[in-house]
This record gives C-alpha cells, structure tokens and sequence, in this order.
C-alpha cells in the first residue's frame, strides 16, 4: 500500500504540479518580462482603484469571469499543495515515518518499576520517568470531566479532528491576532504529541508536526475507544520535570491516589497541562489558584458543575500535601540502591516475549521482596535514636580536639574518595587545581542529627566534618528461610552512600565461634578446661595474644572463654585445631572473602562484611544447615506474569552436625546470660531466648554484636569511615558499647510491636539429653594447686629467708638513718637555746 501511494505522489507531482508550476512561472516571467511598469506605485494605485469601482451588483462579465478563473486557480493550487502535502507527510516522505497501526497498538509508556516489601508496602520506585499506569476505572470521573471541558469539549464527538476548534484558531487567533481564543489541537492531538514528541525541521517545523499529529490522531481514533484515549492521555500527559500522569500528580501534590481526588485537586492538576511550570501550585501558587478557578468556571460552563458548586469550591484556598521522594528518600533507601544495581544486571540477561531485553527503568516491574516494611521501620527508628545518643557521646569525647590527630592520610584519603575529586580528575585537573578547588566555599545541604540545614563550607571543610561521623549497619534475617528482613546500610543515605551491610569491616571477636565450631567439629570436649595463660609463640614471630581486660589466670571450658571473650583461649583453639581446619568451615558457612591463614584470625583479623557475617551464623540458629540470604522473593512484568520466583530451599546446605551446631548456640548463649551482652536482659527487658557474640577490632575501631534469637538472626556494626576515627579507650569503644545497644533497641522495638508477639518468648529447641550431659561443667574454675615438691620446698625457703634478711637489713638502716636525724635535731636545738 505504502508503496502505491508513492507512486501515486509521484504520479502527482510529475503530472499535474510540474505543469502548474511551469505554467506559473511562465506567467510569472512574463509578468516581469511586460513592457507595463507593474512594479511602480502608480500601476498598483490604477488596480486598487479598478477594483473599488468593480461593482458586485453589476459586474462586467470580463471581470468576473477573471476574478472567477483567479480564485478557482488559487483554490484547486491549494487543495493541490495540501493534497500533496498530506499524503508526503502520512507516507513519510517528509517528517519521517507515522507509526503503523500495529505499533500505536502496542503502545506502552515507559513505566516505573516498583519494589514491594514482604507485606506490600511499597518501598520505593526506579524510572527516567517518573510515572505509574492506572486503569480509567482508576481515575475520578471529576478529573476526566475538567479535563474534557477545559481542553477538548467537544472530544466525543469528532474523530480526532475538530474542524470547528481549527476554524475558530485560524479566523481568531491568525487573521484577528486573538492569542486568548484557545488552541485547535484536540486530547487525540495532544496525545499524538505526547507519545511522540515534535522533531525539528528548520523552516516546516510547525506544519509538518502539526500534520503528523493529525494523521496519528485520526489512527488513534480508529483504534482506541474513548475511554482508552482518556486513560492513555492521562497516563501519558507530563506534569512537570520527569514527572508523568495523573497518578503521580496526585501522589505528589496532594498524597492521594487518582481516584480519590476531589473536584479542587482534579482542577489544580488539569489547570497545569496549559504550562506545567508556570501553574505549577507549589511555585507558583497564585497563578495556580486562579487557573484552578479557570478550570472550576469551564466545568459550570459545559454543567459539569452547577454555578453554586463553581462558586463554592472557588472560595476554598490551595491545600496542598506536597510529597516529593528521592532515591534518597523513604523507607530503606540502602537496600533499594544495592538492589537496583543487581536488578539491572538481571534484567540486560533477561528477555521479554518480544526478545528484547528487560529495562528496569522503563518496563513496569513489580519486584516484590522479603523486607518486612514494619520490622525495616523499627530498625530505622532504633539506628536513629541509638546512633544520635552515641554521637554525642563521641563529640564530647573528642571535644576540642580531632580524631584522627595530625594524620594527614585521612583527610587525604576521604579527597581521593569524592565525587567531586573524581570529577575533576577525570577533566584534567592537576593537584594543585583541585586543592585550590576544595578550598573555594560553597553553599550545600549539611546533615546533623539536630537536623538539616544549608550552609556556607569548603569541600575540605565539609569532608572534615563528616569524617567526624559514625556510622552503622544492621541486617535482620529469618535463619530458616534465610529472608531478609530487615536491611540498614547507613545513619543517613543523603549524607553517607556507602552501604555499610555490604562493606568489609575487621570483624574481632564475632570471628571466634567459628573458631569454637571448628574446635567441636575436630572432636575438641566443650568441657575442657582450658588455662588463661599469656603466652608466646615463638615459631609465629613471638606472637603473644594478650585479653583485652589485661587478666590472666584460672581455667575456663568453651561456654566461659567464649562468654568472656578470652583471646588467649581462643588462640589455644584455633592452633589445637589448625588453622587451614577453621578456615574451611568458615568458608562453607558462607565467608567469601579470602581469610588471612594465619593464627591471629581467631581474634578476628579478618575484614569481613555484616552480610557475610549474618548468612553465617544462621547455621547456628538452623540446626548446621547454612541459609544463603535472600531478598528478592519474585518478579512479576506489568500484565502480572511472573519472570523470576525464589525457590524455597534453594541455597541451602549443611555445613555442621546437628549436635555442634546445638551446642554452639548453647556457647553463645553463655555470652548474653553470664558475658559481655548481659545488659540486654537488665536494660532493655528482653525475655526471648538469645544468643549471640559481641566484637571489637584492633585499637576499637570497629564494633559489632550479632544476635540469634529463634526467628532472627541480627548483626550490627558500628564504626566511622575511616577506622583512624575510633574512640579513645576499649571501655567506651568495644562492640558491647557502641552495637549492642542498636541490636537491644531494635529487638525491644520488634518486640512490642503487636505483630510479633511470638517473638516476645521465642525459646530455642531444648538440647537433647545426651549433650545436656557433656554440657553439664562450670564456665570458670581457679587454676588448681601445683604438686609439692622438696626441691622447690628448699628453693622457697631459701628465697624467703634472703627476702626476710634483704627486709630486716633495710628496717635496719632506716632506724639508724632516723637516728642519726634526731641527734642531730637535738645538737641544734642546744646551740639556739646557748645563744
């Protein structure tokens, strides 16, 4: 068909308008080529005259008869050019190709893709244009019916083309220069615009779109039904910025859904589609309320409205519940960019039914994932009212003085770290440019827990003070099932980008029950008694692990040195067991970093992350199967296909016997009930079952707790971006100081919520009898009394009568030195009492 009409335009043009052009020109030419003076002021002043004196009542024949040939000649030339021009435009000749019928059916708008938590609350959305899709049923009829009287009112009545709206712009607006008349494009038009926007074509631009439009219009017509054209219209129709459709309008401007507008709100939102920015009611609210009113009177004027409405809902003032939210922004806003980025990923590999791959941004997903959006609120809440109280407590600590002291390493390191050092490397920029550059002030949002505010700083300046800063990350997962259920990556995600869930951190003493586990799994009797003892060994360059407490002495089993965290213990263990032996079992409980090999790891050398850490240690929790985390649930395209559903099971394995793995979590039970977490009873009240491990990094940078209770696994990590910022002592800065207290606050929270009331008095599965029996030994025993023997008899005696003889000789000489001191005193006191 396409072809036959460029045929048919050829035809046309070879024809029948080359002939008239010729003969135009010709008389063109001729006209020129008179001996007659046409071009003089007196010749157009003789044919203005002569048309003055031609008398339509009595006309010479002659002169009709021209007038009559001109206008014809004229008329057939346009139909003519416009014929041409038509048909030059709808076979795409000129402008490009108008999309086929088949592609206008398959028309979809590049569509939000949404993220849900477990309970379908939605979390957050990806897109380039800000925009969800909604049915007409979904749309309040007060908005279809302000929209249809204000832009197109007669819009039922003709087939994309109002001839009456073109006449009118054409009398009014073009020959009597009225701008106010209104425009001729109808919703079929405006929606023709929208889904494909208007290309340049140098002088043509104006009728070639204007063409187009129409021709995609009147295919629209053809294809949709009115309601169809209604619901893609205002879908499609830009709001402002990246900001698409009715529904979001609604969700921005007024926290509504489409549907529950109310005839003010409908008419704010239709008000803005004659300029977006300039009605737009949060800039400009003004303008806006009286384009609203504009709108109110439209709607009385085709009785949409009865003029006692109109006027009522005119004195109501401009109510906005204006919710603009960023990425920034919302409910776990680390976990939905981690998210994004493996989403992305996913989607290039995946093929939709047409065999194009997927686009998160632009498809419509609906991701459903397994954070519980009321246990994500209670982390949130309790990492904010935890972190905000440690901050102070740190201020003061460092009042007056900086961190990190004179080393220059750390400011150096947070520069070469930044966006904007990135930036103006990547153009060019020397050293001395970009230091120059970090000096210059400039105004930016700065974030205090006091709260938000702009202010004047220096790049440098502003790097200083958040360096100050410390941080956090929580994770919260079902060990059965490994879901995620709870994900914190920062203390905020304006400020700090950096997902601390995912960042490698050393880990202290949250390593050791790996240790322990290992030590169990080689045969190792959780009964021993094991001496704490400082001790050198001199075949690992004299390493000589000290306690953190500096105390030394008695025995312990397991349950004790784990409960007090005795390093000289637990690098006993991991030399008794080798440390290739627990780093293996480490690696299959789901450690994927590399591990140091050597015998320092039992203290927790390694840099390992709160995700890798938490995955693990639900193989304590799940009878020694390990629990492979999980939070993407399924995904599900926009006609509610589902391409991707989590397989139950999958991702599980054993890693520890049954009977380790029990008493492991016996183990770190001892840490909460007779260690270092015993504070989570008495301070904030929890009666569930728990176990769990606190931690502390070298030189207290890094503190961590990670907590098992019967239907969670929780780890926190606390600590500053640079490990140089750290508090100054080990009693302020250890793990059970500074993460605890966020585990405790999230717990407690969890727990009063009345949705988890099971969790209240969760209690694990009680030991079987058999270990009751091997576990039935006291934590700590004094060390028992050395064997007598006579040799060591006599050497003590000796070594006491010399001590007593060194003592008696010292008593001596400090006798007669008072002695000697009071003769002396009595001499001078006689020569005074002489004189």
């Amino acid at each position: 068909m396409k072809r036959l009409l460029v045929k048919l335009i050829k035809l046309i043009t070879y024809g029948i308008l080359v002939p008239v052009l010729t003969f135009l020109g010709t008389q063109f030419r001729l006209f020129f080529q008179s001996q007659k003076p046409k071009l003089t002021a007196a010749y157009w002043q003789q044919k203005w005259q002569a048309i003055r004196q031609f008398n339509p009542l009595k006309p010479r024949l002659s002169e009709l008869r021209s007038i009559l040939r001109f206008a014809l000649k004229g008329a057939l030339f346009l139909l003519l050019a416009f014929t041409i021009f038509y048909l030059a435009v709808f076979t795409g000749i000129v402008g490009g190709a108008v999309p086929s019928r088949a592609q206008l059916k398959a028309i979809q708008n590049n569509t939000a893709s949404e993220v849900y938590s477990a309970d379908r609350v939605l979390l957050g959305r990806y897109y380039i244009q800000d925009r969800t899709n909604i049915r007409y049923d979904d749309i309040a009829p007060v908005a279809i019916n302000a929209l249809i009287a204000t832009e197109d009112v007669r819009f039922y009545e003709h087939g994309g083309v109002d001839t009456r709206s073109l006449a009118r712009v054409f009398v009014k607006t073009l020959m009597m220069g009225q701008e106010s008349s209104g425009g001729g494009s109808t919703l079929s038009q405006q929606l023709a615009k929208n889904l494909f926007p208007r290309k340049g074509y140098r002088l043509w631009d104006m009728p070639v779109n204007k063409m187009r439009e129409i021709i995609i219009a009147r295919k629209l017509e053809s294809i949709y039904s009115k309601q169809e054209l209604l619901e893609l219209y205002l879908n499609t129709v830009p709001m402002g910025g990246n900001l698409y459709g009715i529904e979001r309008a609604s969700r921005r401007f007024f926290n509504t859904t489409a549907d529950s507008l109310r005839t003010e709100q409908a008419a704010v939102l239709i008000g803005m589609l004659k300029a977006t920015t300039s009605y737009n009611p949060r800039l400009y609210p003004e303008r806006s309320l009286k384009r609203r009113n504009v709108v109110l009177n439209q709607m009385a004027r085709y009785d949409y409205l009865t003029p006692q409405q109109a006027d009522s809902l005119k004195q109501l003032p401009l109510k906005l519940n204006y919710r603009y939210v960023t990425h920034n922004d919302g409910m776990a806003p680390y976990f939905r960019e981690q998210l994004r980025q493996e989403l992305v990923q996913w989607a290039a590999a995946q093929r939709k039914q047409n065999g194009q791959p997927y686009n998160l941004y632009t498809d419509g997903l609906k991701i459903y994932t397994t954070i519980d959006s009321r246990m994500q609120r209670h982390a949130e809440q309790a990492v904010r009212k935890k972190m905000a109280q440690l901050q102070q407590q740190f201020d003061a600590h460092w009042k007056g003085r900086t961190p990190w002291g004179s080393d220059a390493s750390v400011m150096q390191l947070a520069m070469q770290r930044s966006d904007r050092y990135k930036k103006l490397k990547a153009n060019g920029a020397s050293d001395e440019e970009v230091l120059e550059n970090f000096r210059q002030p400039v105004n930016m949002p700065v974030f205090s827990w006091k709260g938000n505010s702009n202010k004047s700083m220096t790049p440098m300046d502003s790097l200083a003070y958040y360096q100050r800063f410390l941080n956090t990350g929580l994770l919260s997962m079902e060990p059965a099932t490994g879901y995620v259920r709870a994900w914190v990556g920062g203390i905020n995600h304006h400020a700090f980008k950096y997902d601390h869930v995912r960042s490698r951190r050393q880990v202290g003493s949250t390593f050791k029950p790996f240790v322990y586990a290992a030590a169990l799994e080689k045969g190792i009797d959780p009964c021993n008694y094991f001496p704490n003892e400082l001790t050198t060994y001199p075949e690992y360059d004299d390493w000589s692990p000290r306690n953190s407490n500096g105390q030394y002495g008695g025995e312990y089993t397991m349950r004790g040195a784990l409960a007090q965290s005795v390093n000289t213990i637990s690098a006993h263990l991991i030399l008794e067991t080798g440390v290739d032996r627990t780093v293996a079992l480490a690696k299959r409980m789901g450690i994927k970093q590399d591990l140091p090999r050597v015998p320092s790891l039992a203290l927790g050398t390694a840099d390992l992350s709160l995700l890798e850490m938490v995955s693990a240690y639900s193989a304590f929790a799940n009878g020694g199967y390990k629990t492979a985390p999980v939070y993407i649930e399924r995904i599900e395209d926009p006609q509610g296909r589902v391409i991707h559903q989590h397989r139950s099971g999958s991702g599980t394995q054993r890693v520890l016997s049954r009977d380790n793995a029990a008493i492991m979590l016996h183990l770190l039970q001892g840490v909460v009930e007779e260690g270092s977490a015993a504070r989570l009873r008495t301070e904030y009240g929890l009666r569930m079952d728990i176990a769990g491990k606190t931690g502390t990094s070298q030189e207290h940078a890094d503190g961590w707790f990670i907590g098992i209770t019967p239907e969670l696994v929780t780890g926190v990590w606390v600590g500053a971006e640079s490990p140089k910022v750290r508090f100054r002592t080990i009693s302020e800065g250890q793990g059970s100081r500074t993460a605890m207290p966020v585990w405790g606050e999230y717990m407690r929270r969890v727990a009063q919520d009345k949705e988890f009331a099971s969790l209240r008095t969760g209690r694990f599965a009680p030991l079987p009898s058999h270990l009751q029996g091997m576990l039935s030994c006291s934590s700590y025993r004094d060390a028992p009394p050395e064997p007598e023997n006579i040799f060591d008899r006599i050497a003590d005696r000796v070594v006491k009568t010399y001590e007593d003889w060194k003592n008696q000789a010292k008593s001596n000489r400090e006798r007669k030195r008072e002695e000697r001191k009071r003769k002396q005193e009595e001499k001078k006191e006689k020569r005074i009492r002489w004189f």
